[in-house]
């Protein structure tokens, strides 16, 4: 089993990295709309479980999960088809499953983008951005932002009088951060990302544990900012979401 970022096995940190993503009750139970959770290393293979799950069937498939072993990078392991139709039998419905890489993204990584980034912890920069607000982002959104609250710190790139790229904080305790990234449609493929990234993890890594970047499977362009950042792959995360509409509770003939 190979040692990283301070002797934290690569699973580890695929464990951390989860508490940053999903909040969890006092068993460690799953709130939010996955049913079921999975990191999958080289060195191993964990999951969570939603807390809407009942016990004996959360046990089952933790106890799956456990005995089971992990699949090559991009490849579901066998053992989530097995969890997702026991869930779906219990569940009484259907469930659609997702997954990508996770990256971590710590220690601070240099990356040059040919424009100045601005940062969250210069007033200036502050100024410059407050009332620059992009279209995907609501205005109470955007002010709690720049302003420091939720979602800060941030790094971007402004560009004829606009926010063009944005590498920002969605999730964050004391254990570790993830980084969320946008970059205006026409921008894309120029750097920029990899940019706003580079100074985020810049702010970040003298106060957070670990850092982290993760992105979905088929996002492409997402996994090339990692490549172009250099950062280390450490697993895949794999999300099993009830499909809309599904009966969240357990039929009469599931496992109860």
């Amino acid at each position: 089993m190979g040692e990283h970022a301070e002797g934290r096995s690569d699973l580890e940190l695929l464990e951390v990295e989860m508490g940053v993503l999903w909040q969890r009750d006092h068993r460690g139970r799953l709130h939010g709309a996955e049913e079921l959770v999975l990191a999958v290393a080289d060195d191993g293979v964990t999951a969570a479980v939603a807390r809407t799950v009942p016990d004996d069937l959360a046990g089952d498939l933790l106890d799956r999960v456990a005995r089971s072993t992990p699949s090559p990078p991009g490849r579901p392991p066998n053992v989530l088809k097995e969890c997702q139709a026991l869930l779906d039998q219990a569940m009484r419905g259907s469930s659609t499953v997702v997954g990508g890489p996770s990256y971590l993204a710590s220690p601070s990584v240099r990356f040059g983008p040919g424009m100045p980034v601005l940062r969250s912890d210069r007033p200036g920069d502050v100024r410059r951005v407050r009332g620059l607000r992009p279209g995907n982002w609501q205005p109470g959104e955007w002010e709690e932002l720049v302003g420091g609250g939720a979602g800060a710190p941030w790094a971007m790139i402004v560009d004829g009088g606009e926010v063009v790229s944005i590498c920002h904080t969605p999730r964050r305790t004391a254990a570790g951060a993830e980084a969320g990234t946008w970059t205006a449609p026409s921008y894309r493929g120029r750097g920029y990302a990899a940019a706003t990234t580079a100074v985020w993890t810049d702010l970040l890594s003298p106060h957070c544990p670990y850092l982290f970047y993760s992105t979905s499977a088929d996002n492409r362009s997402s996994q090339r900012v990692a490549e172009r950042l250099g950062l280390r792959r450490i697993g895949w995360l794999w999300k099993l979401t009830r499909a809309p509409g599904s009966d969240s509770s357990p039929g009469r003939g599931g496992r109860v």
